[in-house]
């Protein structure tokens, strides 16, 4: 029994000691993938140090090659533009010890990986791997692993070719924004001693008007060989004398042109600036835009940059390298061409826009008018006086809109049972919660008592719409705001504010609601679209850019407005008007409300403070503003009218002065009397 049991136990070993011996003759040495793999990765990242070569070179040598063939490709095209792959890693037929890695390569030309294939350059090489004793897969190197038949002297050169910046047109298809004839003057420092630079900086600042200090600090740490910018200058401008400027140390004036604007004011706000990429512009670009390149800098040429600028052409070459005896010699590997930009249409009317800032030009605060089409919705002028200082106060002001707003505080006692015929009573003074509002101080005494709601609209009576305050909760008067486009939450494609109402307002809060004061905040562009809903009898939108425009940044600009409003008659400047999380849904404007606003319109041109536009040709409508900001013992106004005539809707704004009447008024009659807008409401 013992020695069967041995016998067993003796074949069982020899079997396992058999099965063991053969697993061992059979296994297969590790194929090529991993190692393949890895090639790849660490040609994308360009970090050779973890790939195993052959003995004939080493991972220093590879990666020298690599970053010397690339060096052009990558400063274009960016540092993440490539992405490796492998395709496959197979074993030769008749040698297992030696395997082909296919390798793809893909660049994306837009400096991104979301790039459209036809702008990638994708192409396929092979790298040879052999097997050593010590079953370690080894990269054969070779400089046509890089690129198809990339030598060792030749290098890859990127060639860009910069497309054709497009257009900005206006109403027609008129062409506002194209490139105009320059002069870029600024000091060369090729032209004098590095020693006389910031002196020369200092001397041209001086003739230009411009901070001295600031240019000299930007010349002097500029390169040795660097041209410094201080301004550029229209050719046909003759308020610099370029010749003159020429003369100066170190000036050079260098022909050139820029994308501009027909003057240098015409909208500039809006249309924004076009100018050498910065810095910041080039980081966010992805690669897309590099140094040296036009692009919009701000306002809506900068919001609608990529549409305008186009995308550039490309082409990349492997050229002979210095001393390689073939140096110039040029094939070229892949090429996509230049896209021009497309043109940016707008609805600003040129000669109505010109007309808008002839009439700003001598008002010394902050102004702006905006004329709006009823009948579409079309922004003919948004202009913006000198006192704005570069601000858009036409699109993005934040303003108390006064007695303007009684249109809005209108229609919501229309809404709650009102006629224009409904009597209401027009006081001296009002007391709320301890707080008196009074009329302005010039309110006519005819016009006070029991009188129809269309002789206090006229009149611009505050206590009657005051003392009605209880027939319109807050949240009527926001739902009618937005029945007349002062919806705050919209986004019209362009950096703009229209109004805001808030709504929770009570007591002197509410009150002051009520005549467009306290906590309401509006926008001349906002005003100009509650009267062109009162004209159109339904809910405007405004728009400036024309559909099928794109643009990454829908609303957002530089040009920000920090104008704000203040409350009547207190120190409130400091609380910003709040909207509800969610907004409410919003209420059509009937055609029957817009005609019962539109008589209470005209009645202030019949009746009321604004029988100055009584001659003017057409039925002219139209509301007076005065809003008090600023302390108590210091008050002052911001004034405001709005007005209809035929298909126009126009607000102007100043940002102090003295009735709206009195101040925005004779820029209203001159503005609508100017011969442009005077055929334009024929």
């Amino acid at each position: 029994m013992g020695a069967r049991r041995r016998t067993i136990a003796t074949t069982a070993v020899i079997a396992l000691v058999t099965a063991l011996g053969a697993a061992a003759c059979t296994s297969s040495p590790p194929g090529p993938q991993d190692a393949a793999t890895a090639l790849a990765a660490a040609l994308e990242s360009g970090d050779l140090d973890g790939v195993a070569f052959t003995p004939d070179v080493s991972a220093d040598q590879a990666e020298k090659q690599r970053t010397d063939a690339y060096d052009a490709v990558v400063e274009a095209l960016g540092e993440d533009a490539l992405r490796v792959s492998l395709v496959s890693a197979e074993t030769l037929e008749d040698d297992d010890a030696l395997a082909d890695a296919v390798l793809r390569f893909t660049w994306s030309t837009a400096g991104s990986a979301a790039a459209d294939s036809e702008r990638q350059w994708t192409y396929e090489t092979t790298a040879r791997l052999e097997r050593d004793d010590e079953d370690v897969w080894r990269t054969h190197w070779a400089s046509t692993i890089l690129a198809p038949d990339l030598t060792v002297a030749e290098d890859l050169v990127v060639s860009r070719e910069t497309p054709q910046r497009a257009n900005v047109l206006g109403a027609g298809g008129e062409v506002l924004v194209e490139a105009r004839d320059v002069f870029r003057v600024g000091i060369d420092k090729t032209f004098l001693p590095a020693a006389e630079a910031g002196a020369a900086a200092r001397g041209l600042a001086a003739a230009l008007e411009i901070d001295p200090d600031e240019y000299a600090k930007r010349v002097e740490s500029a390169g040795d060989k660097a041209f410094v910018e201080a301004i550029v200058i229209r050719r046909e401008d003759s308020y610099y004398d370029v010749p003159a400027l020429r003369k100066l140390p170190g000036v050079n004036a260098i022909d050139d042109s820029l994308p501009l604007a027909p003057t240098r004011t015409f909208a500039r706000p809006i249309l924004g600036t076009v100018g050498t990429a910065t810095a910041e512009i080039i980081e966010k670009s992805g690669g897309a835009i590099q140094a040296g390149d036009l692009t919009g800098l701000s306002g809506l040429q900068r919001q609608f940059d990529e549409q305008l600028r186009g995308r550039p052409g490309l082409r990349i070459d492997a050229r002979g390298i210095e001393g390689s005896g073939s140096e110039g010699q040029a094939r070229t590997l892949f090429t996509v061409p230049a896209v021009d930009g497309e043109p940016l249409q707008l609805t600003l009317d040129s000669l109505v826009q010109q007309s808008a800032e002839n009439v700003l030009a001598s008002v010394g605060p902050a102004s702006a008018i905006v004329a709006i089409r009823p009948s579409t919705g079309e922004v003919l002028a948004a202009a913006s006086g000198p006192g704005s200082q570069g601000l858009s106060t036409a699109t993005l002001g934040q303003y108390a809109p006064g007695s303007t707003f009684k249109v809005v505080s209108a229609l919501a006692l229309l809404r709650a049972g009102l006629t224009p015929d409904s009597s209401v009573t027009c006081t001296d003074g009002i007391t709320v919660d301890g707080r008196r509002f009074d009329n302005f101080p010039d309110y006519p005494a005819a016009a006070l008592g029991d009188i129809p709601l269309r002789t206090a609209f006229a009149n611009s009576c505050n206590t009657a719409f005051i003392g009605l305050r209880d027939e319109t909760p807050q949240d009527a008067v926001v739902d009618a705001a937005g029945s007349l486009g002062l919806l705050p939450t919209q986004s019209l494609g362009f950096a703009s504010f229209v109004g805001a109402v808030p709504s929770d307002s009570d007591g002197t809060d509410h009150a002051a609601t009520m005549i467009g004061q306290g906590r309401v905040l509006a926008s001349p562009l906002g005003m100009a679209t509650v009267a062109a809903s009162v004209a159109a009898g339904r809910t405007v939108t405004p728009h400036l850019v024309e559909p099928g425009s794109s643009s990454a940044d829908d609303a957002t600009d530089d040009s920000t407005s920090s104008a704000q409003a203040s409350d009547d008659e207190s120190d409130e400047s400091s609380k910003d008007a709040e909207t509800t999380d969610e907004p409410r849904p919003h209420v059509d404007l009937t055609s029957d409300e817009g005609a019962a606003l539109r008589s209470l319109m005209r009645a202030v041109v019949t009746d009321g403070g604004a029988g100055f536009l009584r001659d003017l040709p057409g039925e002219v409508m139209a509301k007076t503003g005065t809003a008090q900001f600023g302390e108590t013992d210091d008050l002052r106004n911001h004034v405001w009218m709005i007005a209809i005539q035929g298909d126009l809707a126009v607000a102007v704004f100043v940002d102090e002065g003295e009735y709206g009447s009195t101040t925005a008024g004779p820029l209203l009659t001159r503005f609508l009397e100017s011969p442009v807008v005077a055929a334009l409401t024929d």
